[in-house]
């Protein structure tokens, strides 16, 4: 199709299953969504590179389509390869550029050029009854494999399991691939720790091998003791303009070095991350549950400490400036039941 906003293909480039990410461009010189065909009609929807930098997905595909070359697809798949300029620079995103993870439907930037594509996309696999959708990311910091869900629905925790037993509920940041997804069919994004690593790529194909081979997913609860249901109450930035360091070099927030070695830990009122450079600094703290009042006051800087006024269960917590740049120092949670209520 000449007028999508995408590059629109049927079948795979020569060199696509061997491309590493930082070369993608030379075989596909935009975002490209792949549309495969498979004896179950109802695709599955997977989205990677959203992130530049992040590659474990694209691996993780690549390696799933290999073991099929010569016997086809089981089912149907709509592959989105996102990010193909940040790639070639081992970028998150290019300098100015939208973050690829906030244009879908939903987006507070519906006017951006990257939105209209999204949402293109998004209506194209809306007209298919997608089975599932995947949307495969990494991250920065010490944290394990999970999965996030913007439903809290059996069927959306059933695919969740399929790559772990953490789940987390999320309603921000907005404009995410899977929470767009989610208004259409059962949609995750997985979390498969520090890019490059095999072992993240690894998790991921085993997904994407039990999303093209099931036929069904399960509509019932899972076992209160199969699943680790925690929900997001808190996005935590330093505010624009705020200096911060984590190796002590002086900046108005000190963070400790080995932050990021707290993400999923159970951490209670007075637990530390770090020290002000100075005493009037203050961390932003957003809505991360869906509403837009103001969290309770998670930190407490008495005697220029940074610490924590009340429990808390961090992810996402990074020494990586661009990535605190980019999006967040963390995400506090809480642990919840199939109720939605705290635990």
């Amino acid at each position: 199709m000449t007028d999508a906003p995408c590059a629109l293909l049927d079948r795979l480039p020569d060199g696509f299953l061997d491309c590493p990410a930082k070369r993608l461009k030379d075989i596909l010189p935009r975002p490209t969504l792949f549309d495969l065909k498979g004896r179950d009609p109802r695709p599955l929807f997977v989205s990677t590179l959203l992130h530049g930098n992040e590659t474990s997905g694209l691996a993780a595909v690549q390696e799933a389509l290999r073991r099929r070359v010569g016997r086809g697809l089981n089912r149907s798949l709509i592959l989105f390869i996102g990010n193909v300029d940040a790639a070639a620079q081992n970028l998150r995103t290019l300098p100015g550029q939208r973050d690829f993870n906030r244009v879908w439907p939903g987006t507070a930037f519906p006017d951006d050029p990257l939105a209209h594509m999204a949402r293109w996309i998004y209506d194209y696999v809306a007209k298919r009854e997608a089975f599932a959708a995947v949307d495969i990311h990494n991250n920065t910091g010490f944290n394990p494999h999970y999965s996030c869900i913007s439903k809290l629905d059996a069927k959306y925790v059933a695919l969740a399991q399929l790559y772990s037993r953490i789940v987390v509920l999320f309603q921000r940041p907005r404009g995410t691939c899977a929470a767009a997804f989610a208004e259409l069919c059962p949609a995750i994004t997985v979390e498969c720790g520090k890019s490059g690593l095999e072992a993240g790529a690894q998790h991921a194909i085993e997904l994407l091998d039990a999303c093209l081979s099931i036929a069904e997913l399960p509509d019932h609860p899972p076992a209160a003791q199969d699943v680790e249901l925690l929900r997001t109450h808190a996005i935590v930035k330093p505010p624009a303009g705020a200096s911060f360091s984590f190796d002590g070099t002086p900046a108005d927030f000190l963070f400790r070095p080995d932050i990021d070695h707290l993400n999923f830990s159970e951490l209670g009122a007075g637990a530390s991350f770090g020290a002000l450079g100075d005493d009037e600094a203050r961390l932003d703290v957003l809505p991360g549950d869906g509403f837009d009042t103001q969290p309770l006051n998670y930190f407490d800087y008495a005697g220029g400490e940074i610490r924590l006024a009340r429990s808390a269960i961090p992810a996402m917590l990074t020494v990586d400036r661009n990535a605190v740049q980019q999006d967040c120092l963390c995400y506090l949670m809480h642990r919840i039941g199939m109720d939605g209520v705290g635990k």
